[in-house]
């Protein structure tokens, strides 16, 4: 199908930067953005810039306490010992110059997608800059310092009454999303993720289901270390199917963290770029079926910059548009980047055929992983 899209993105985004070796590197962004350009995917008129958030909307998550701490952070007035309250300073978000004005854009591109959908101006907008859902009300955590997700969807609310079904498909726990709404029965979340076991941020089990009248809207499914794309994708299907004709939104959010991939330095799951092209399909199709095509997608986690967040945040914007894609990258994006990259980048969309050594468990992780679906959604099957 072809419908109306957005791409929000600014050559700023590059301002979100920790250091030169930390593993949370936004160069991801312009590699997608310069991947989709040459290949004629992306044109000028479906770009469309970001804004900065203002306070304001930023506190519809965190503390001004907390905001006022990431300003004065950023222009190094920031004791220490302070820092440290709100997360900040530490090996996973050190501090960095300018660090408010550079998460503020990323909000406000957030906020800039949401506003295309829910005005019409667009059927369905991609801000894969965004989607730092570990940022809690008072604290910054894992690589995040405002939840820009959090925030669009209470501004969701406020501003134009939405119930908002949140889907998370990083292999971290979408954590900082699901608390803010907790008890809240207007917000839907359902995060598919690496188990907590082995896994930063160690939460997201099926027993966390919401509280209060926010009881019964939230969804976790753990999947197993190893976990591969056919186990992945039928997780992924029947969790998303089940929860989304129970809760009937008015849009989607989705998370599309890049970080499950076998390559990815961080985690320890097997998909390939199959389940990335699967993962937006799935979603295009069900805004569709129940939100008139609302659907709003933001990008993640995903520390293989190079191989791997490149070809899977571009297939979301491919989706999008209703464009398919095989074969080889654009030898001039190739070339333009081989040089820069650590590692030899792969030249065809698709990984290869043999990706990585078979795993011996893989049955008795399939079928662990449906166990682990089926107890999540019990409460939907047995209504």
């Amino acid at each position: 199908m072809t419908c109306d899209s957005v791409f929000v993105y600014s050559s700023d985004y590059l301002n979100y930067k920790f250091s030169d070796d930390h593993p949370f590197n936004h160069i991801r962004v312009k590699l997608t953005q310069d991947l989709l350009t040459e290949m004629k995917a992306l044109n000028d008129s479906d770009v469309i810039a970001p804004r900065i958030a203002t306070d304001d909307e930023i506190a519809l998550i965190h503390d001004p306490a907390y905001i006022d701490a990431v300003k004065k952070a950023g222009k190094g007035s920031l004791a220490s010992s302070i820092a440290a309250n709100y997360g900040l300073g530490t090996e996973d978000t050190p501090i960095f110059s300018n660090m408010h004005e550079a998460s503020a854009l990323i909000v406000g591109g957030t906020l800039t997608a949401v506003d295309a959908v829910m005005t019409g101006k667009s059927d369905h907008a991609l801000n894969v800059g965004g989607g730092l859902h570990h940022g809690f009300r008072g604290k910054a955590s894992g690589f995040c310092i405002y939840n820009d997700s959090s925030i669009a969807i209470e501004y969701m609310k406020k501003k134009y009454g939405a119930k908002v079904l949140y889907v998370d498909t990083d292999a971290h726990h979408g954590d900082g999303v699901q608390w803010a709404f907790y008890d809240d029965p207007e917000v839907c979340t359902l995060s598919i993720h690496e188990t907590g076991r082995y896994l930063f941020p160690g939460t997201g089990n099926i027993n966390e289901k919401g509280q209060g009248k926010g009881y019964g809207f939230s969804f976790n499914v753990p999947i197993d270390a190893f976990t591969e794309d056919e186990s992945f994708q039928e997780v992924y299907e029947a969790s998303f199917r089940k929860v989304i004709d129970f809760f009937k939104p008015d849009v989607i959010l989705t998370q599309n963290g890049a970080d499950a991939h076998y390559y990815d330095p961080l985690t320890h799951l097997s998909v390939s770029m199959k389940s990335y092209e699967f993962i937006p399909k799935l979603a295009h199709q069900l805004a569709h079926e129940y939100c008139d095509g609302k659907w709003i997608a933001v990008g993640g986690g995903g520390y293989d910059i190079w191989r791997v967040v490149p070809r899977a945040w571009s297939r979301i914007w491919l989706e999008m548009k209703g464009l398919s894609i095989s074969g080889r990258l654009p030898q001039q994006w190739l070339d333009r980047w081989n040089p820069l990259s650590p590692l030899t980048l792969p030249e065809n969309w698709d990984d290869e055929t043999n990706l990585y050594e078979p795993i011996p468990r893989k049955q008795e992780i399939t079928e662990k992983n449906k166990l682990t679906c089926e107890r999540a959604l019990y409460q939907i099957t047995n209504q």
